[in-house]
């Protein structure tokens, strides 16, 4: 079959409810010109000296999936795990959509590399059964051989490539059973980490090619700002200096042979700013606008019952988050090489497709003339979701007709980015006799990512909001509402999007009413999640009973009803988003004013796990990313530029703050579902439950301690 455009894939999934199974088979025939391959769909090549390549359709940026989604296919292929190798995908259509975001490697692509793995496995058995003549009963893959247990035979994968290649692929395919997986649930080491640990692994900022030019581009530092003028006589002096050009109407680039002369080259750059419209833009006018915005109607996301209707007391509160920045360790880079009728990137991207087909059109080409290979990343965070570096650095290579790396430094990914979303939060409730809440509104008042990106918002709802703030507790009256402002300040998606907004406010009000009702905050949550409930949101079903399971084993594992030493608090929270459920307790002390995290135990109901190891070092990873957010991350606005400017002013948690994380994994045999992400949520609002428990002060705003 024909390959399949993103869009055709997309209608068709839609339309069949297929997913990502729609487009993955190939044809396979063996030939000379291939050598012998045995490919029976885009995953999986076997050939005939035994190895067998798994090519991994995702981008990996620290979260494990060149290992974890190979061990999906692994599994069914029945292979020997120390045969395989791995192949890093670039842009195609035949994986359907690459995006690599919103913790969706594994819960989209569990079936596809199950059914691929599982179709290859089915093919060699009845090869094997062919060759001897033997029903096919009586085969069986295992260890990557076909072995007939009643005359002792067996053959190797590529001893059957050749007669397997001849048969038709198999579409309705058995799938093996949890109880019988050997390579899925266990702690394999990731295949990515010898190649690190020794330096010879290949990040964007690595890559190099022969005739290779460094490129920085000076950008405008007000928001929306273009390109009037400039002057290159200094720059030009630079040695090394070869080529400044304006390449779009807000950035001039300099190219040099290294990127100290580039960035000398810049340096003494003379640019001359037309500031535009949002010259006088700063934070309180942005923080003003969601206030403002908070008095208009929204469209509803979730509604049970008559919450307005609801008798007893009521309580309310408001809060706030600011604007966040994705900081990655990696700064953006990407390199290109145009070569008129056709352009190759090397790119650190979490959306090869995307970054294809933007460039494409900046540069005057085809999509399909225009190749992506995808890097390992320093870090992504929804950062890498964008395709501005390589749009960049394609409209460099052609302007001097050569390849060319376009690097941004750490202040120009700061202060040049897209960011989280500023937003505002009003939760009210109304409590009944016994101090519980019968009725409760949350009201998310935020920008549209997808919105100002031009994407479709159907009845003014971000996209994204159904994945990441959906109901908690089974209320009889419970109203969730998002009413969409605007900014000019630029968006991007950034590590748990809405989900941490969302939970900030909501588990920080939960633990409010609590505490005015004189109840100890976890037992207030398991009374509110008692009941077995389904709460359907939009497409996604929530259970109570996986919350409250969540809950209760992490308040086990942190000794909830055990007292603590002196001087220790603790906080708790839970939250569901990417269709997991997650809750953790954070133990905290108070030192000079300021919260120290010591512990935090974490758990998880996120179906099956692939890899208990990799599963362990994506929560402690987004933990300890939540906590940085959570104390520190905020953007600020002055005359429109962004004022924070690297890691002094914007600082990440250091080793010596980073507290023993606990990670805890409920037992499950659902399907997958997300990780990446799930950990983030619940972090800032323990903590500042913690704090609350030790200092009696009420956090409302973050982040904690430059709010």
């Amino acid at each position: 079959m024909s390959p399949l455009s993103r869009r055709e894939f997309v209608a068709a999934g839609a339309a069949a409810g297929a997913g990502l199974v729609v487009g993955f088979y190939l044809p396979h025939k063996l030939s000379p010109r291939n050598g012998g391959v045995f490919s029976p769909n885009a995953y999986l090549r076997i050939t005939p000296d035994n190895k067998v390549t798994i090519v991994v359709a995702r981008s990996e940026m620290g979260q494990g999936v060149r290992t974890a989604l190979p061990m999906i296919l692994a599994e069914e292929l029945e292979a020997d795990w120390k045969q395989i190798e791995i192949e890093q995908a670039g842009a195609s259509t035949l994986f359907g959509d690459q995006t690599t975001g919103g913790s969706a490697s594994i819960r989209t692509t569990w079936d596809p590399m199950r059914k691929a793995g599982a179709a290859a496995r089915e093919m060699l058995i009845s090869a094997a059964a062919l060759t001897w003549s033997v029903p096919r009963s009586t085969c069986a893959a295992e260890n990557s051989r076909i072995k007939h247990a009643a005359s002792g035979r067996s053959l190797s994968y590529g001893e059957l490539v050749g007669k397997a290649a001849t048969l038709p692929i198999p579409t309705d395919v058995p799938l093996k059973q949890s109880k019988d997986y050997k390579i899925v649930g266990q702690r394999l080491p990731r295949v990515d980490s010898p190649s690190k640990v020794k330096g010879e692994a290949i990040f964007g900022i690595d890559f190099r090619i022969p005739g290779m030019k460094f490129a920085l581009l000076s950008r405008c530092p007000v928001i929306g700002g273009k390109v009037a003028s400039f002057d290159d006589k200094e720059s030009k002096k630079i040695s090394g200096v070869s080529y400044v050009g304006k390449i779009s109407d807000s950035a001039v680039a300099v190219v040099a042979d290294s990127v100290w002369s580039a960035m000398e080259g810049r340096r003494v750059l003379n640019v001359t700013w037309d500031d535009g419209p949002n010259k006088d833009l700063n934070t309180a006018a942005v923080m003003a606008s969601l206030k403002q915005a908070a008095s208009k109607k929204g469209p509803s996301l979730f509604l049970a019952g008559e919450p307005t209707k609801a008798a007893g007391r009521r309580i309310s509160a408001e809060y706030e988050l600011p604007f966040m920045a994705h900081a990655p360790m990696e700064p953006g880079n990407c390199t290109a090489y145009y070569q008129g009728t056709k352009c190759e990137l090397w790119a650190p991207t979490q959306i090869p497709q995307d970054c294809r087909d933007s460039v494409a059109p900046a540069i005057g080409l085809d999509p399909d003339q225009v190749k992506v290979n995808v890097t390992l990343m320093g870090g992504g965070f929804g950062r890498r979701l964008e395709h501005d570096y390589a749009v960049e650095a394609a409209l460099v290579s052609k302007a001097i007709n050569a390849p060319v790396k376009v690097i941004w430094t750490r202040e120009d990914d700061m202060r040049f980015s897209t960011y989280r979303p500023a937003s505002l939060h009003q939760l009210s409730a109304t409590v009944d006799g016994s101090g519980f809440p019968v009725a409760l509104t949350h009201r998310i008042i935020s920008p549209s990512i997808s919105g100002q990106k031009g994407q479709p918002t159907p009845g003014n709802v971000d996209p994204d909001l159904p994945d990441e703030a959906g109901p908690v507790y089974g209320l009889p009256n419970y109203s969730v509402e998002y009413v969409m402002s605007e900014t000019p300040v630029p968006l991007g998606w950034m590590r748990s999007v809405y989900a941490l907004q969302a939970a900030f406010a909501l588990e920080s009000f939960i633990d409010e009413l609590a505490v005015s009702e004189g109840k100890d905050p976890l037992q207030y949550r398991l009374h509110l999640l008692a009941k077995d409930q389904d709460l359907q949101y939009f497409t996604t079903t929530w259970h109570t009973a996986r919350m409250r399971a969540v809950l209760q084993l992490a308040a086990e594992k942190a000794g909830w009803d055990k007292p603590l030493a002196a001087g220790h608090y603790r906080g708790v929270a839970c939250f569901g988003s990417f269709a997991s459920y997650m809750a953790e307790v954070v133990e905290i002390t108070m030192e000079n004013g300021e919260p120290r995290v010591h512990h935090v135990v974490a758990v998880v109901d996120c179906g099956q796990v692939v890899n208990p190891s990799i599963l362990e070092q994506q929560i402690q990873g987004g933990i300890v990313y939540a906590l940085g957010n959570a104390l520190r991350a905020k953007i600020t606005i002055e005359k429109g530029r962004v004022v924070q400017g690297n890691f002094d002013d914007y600082a990440p948690v250091r080793m010596n703050e980073t507290p023993v994380v606990e990670v805890y994994a409920v037992p499950s045999t659902e399907v997958p579902t997300g990780i990446g992400e799930p950990s983030v949520p619940p972090l800032a609002p323990a903590l500042c439950n913690a704090i609350y428990a030790a200092t009696k002060k009420r956090i409302r705003a973050l982040p904690i301690l430059n709010s």
